[in-house]
């Protein structure tokens, strides 16, 4: 579809000087794409006029008049089909645009519209007073980016090509005026900060702090995790034993023995201890990470690691938390033992096909004195598993159901540590869901939580002591790090729908303009 357009009269601004004329010195002829009609394109063939600037000192002889909402300089495109280029640029990316756009009777290749995107300004940055640091993956396990977000405004402001405390601190250093950082707990993030904004308040993220609280929870239910299993009530009577009670209780399935790790979780935990006290004892010789790392042939995320361990017991949690595993497949191995299917290998695929992940070794010792029994085995009473007693420490009390509140109950009543561990957890998320953590209430939990024989919540509050101030903020102060997270969490959303293929200026373009 062919629009034919002409200006008429009236004066016109010099795009050089700004000065005012209406002496026509030609016509000029060009053609514009606008946006289609009926899906159908629209072609303009426009005639203005070329003025003559009457300034003598303008480097600007001629100039043609500008249509107002219609042209810009050097574009084949009106404003509004170019505005929905960028937009379904921004939207879809490159290919999927394009193909979209030709379903409406735009025709334009993918690679034109990235040059769009690029082409676009950054958004104004202004004046920040309240900053939100965090980072993501540009590819996961190799490199990383940093984002930056106006707390006050919640949207993206820049991105930078690390997660560095160089590049932090130069960011800081160009935009003076930042008072209060949100960020998590991360040296990086912390000495660039600090270098960068010696006067800004640090508030570290009450999410990361408590997924971090979760863990050393989860480290001590497994260190704990003998206690899960309810007491024997034949244990605790006389032992009156009749002639035939011994064969009896032979008959009986052995619960899993979660105190006896197997040959391979044997030599792990050896290898774990022998790597635990060779890099302490390095350590206190004053050796740097990099050097333990060559020395011990390790990866200094692994030396760092050992080296931040208060005590061995606080890496052998993942090497001795797998005894579990067969636990919630007890009854279906019980009821095929009792259909008479005995063999452990068929037994093991079966469980594994509903998503067993033990070894074939654990289920031959389950079943090795069933096979001796005479008489039908009886499935035991479910235990709770780590996962669900974390649950139960790390959750209000009164949103769990009536029968998870006495089974969290009873297991409170005969574990001494874990009933430890649920006040400490219970204070803790007073404090921060009430905004109470004082420096005095903070200090007066860590010492109560120290006094404990609870290795996992060591390593929790040696990990607060390292960023006090920033924690202490985090648990007074009303800001938070929810709006960071969420953008990080949109950022991925960006790369999935862009498989992963744009560079980094790109990348970084995209985020900031697509809202």
């Amino acid at each position: 579809m062919l629009v034919t357009a002409h200006t008429e009269g009236g004066p016109a601004a010099c795009r050089a000087c700004g000065t005012v004329s209406s002496r026509v010195h030609g016509r000029y002829h060009r053609l514009l794409h606008d946006l289609p009609a009926a899906g159908r394109p629209v072609l303009i063939a426009l005639t203005v006029r070329r003025l003559t600037c009457q300034n003598p000192t303008c480097p600007v002889r001629t100039f043609a008049e500008p249509v107002p909402g219609l042209t810009q300089r050097y574009a084949r495109r009106a404003k509004l089909l170019r505005r929905l280029l960028e937009l379904m640029a921004l939207a879809l990316a490159g290919r999927a645009a394009s193909r979209l756009l030709e379903q409406l009777g735009v025709r334009v290749g993918q690679d034109t519209l990235i040059g769009l995107v690029r082409a676009l300004p950054d958004p104004e940055i202004g004046q920040v007073t309240v900053l939100g640091v965090d980072d993501f993956s540009k590819k996961r396990g190799r490199s990383y980016a940093t984002v930056l977000i106006n707390m006050d405004t919640h949207q993206p402001i820049d991105v930078l090509d690390d997660r560095t405390a160089d590049a932090l601190e130069q960011w800081l250093r160009d935009h003076p005026g930042v008072h209060v950082i949100c960020r998590d707990r991360a040296g990086a993030y912390a000495a660039g900060a600090k270098a960068g904004a010696p006067e800004a308040i640090h508030i570290a993220d009450r999410f990361h702090l408590w997924r971090n609280l979760c863990d050393a929870v989860e480290k001590t239910v497994i260190a704990c995790r003998a206690d899960l299993r309810e007491p024997d009530a034949d244990a605790a009577e006389p032992a009156h034993e009749e002639p035939g009670d011994q064969q009896l209780d032979n008959a009986l399935p052995p619960e899993p023995m979660p105190d006896q790790p197997s040959e391979e979780e044997c030599r792990l935990i050896v290898r774990t201890r022998e790597r635990y006290a060779a890099v302490r004892e390095l350590a206190a010789k004053n050796w740097t990470i990099s050097a333990i790392a060559r020395k011990l042939r390790l990866s200094r995320p692994t030396v760092r690691r050992f080296a931040r361990a208060e005590a061995v017991e606080d890496l052998l949690t993942k090497a001795t938390g797998r005894s579990d595993l067969l636990t919630p497949y007890l009854p279906y191995l019980i009821q095929r033992f009792n259909d008479g299917c005995t063999d452990a290998a068929r037994l093991t695929r079966e469980i594994q096909a509903h998503g067993y992940l033990g070894s074939p070794q654990t289920v031959r010792r389950y079943l090795h004195p069933l096979r001796a029994s005479a008489t039908a085995a009886h499935a035991p009473s479910s235990a709770p598993t780590i996962r669900e007693t974390t649950q139960w420490i790390t959750r209000r009390t009164d949103r769990l159901t009536p029968d998870d509140q006495a089974r969290f109950a009873d297991l409170r009543a005969r574990s001494p540590r874990l009933d430890a561990t649920a006040g400490h957890v219970a204070a803790f998320a007073q404090m921060m869901t009430t905004l109470t953590g004082t420096a005095d209430n903070l200090q007066a939990w860590m010492a109560a939580v120290d006094a404990d024989d609870l290795p996992g919540l060591h390593s929790f509050t040696h990990g607060i002591r390292r960023d006090l101030d920033a924690v202490v903020n985090g648990l007074t102060l009303p800001h938070s790090s929810g709006a960071v997270e969420g953008n990080v969490t949109r950022v991925k959303a960006l790369k999935r729908s862009r498989y992963g293929r744009a560079n980094f200026d790109l990348l970084r373009k995209i985020i900031l303009c697509a809202h």
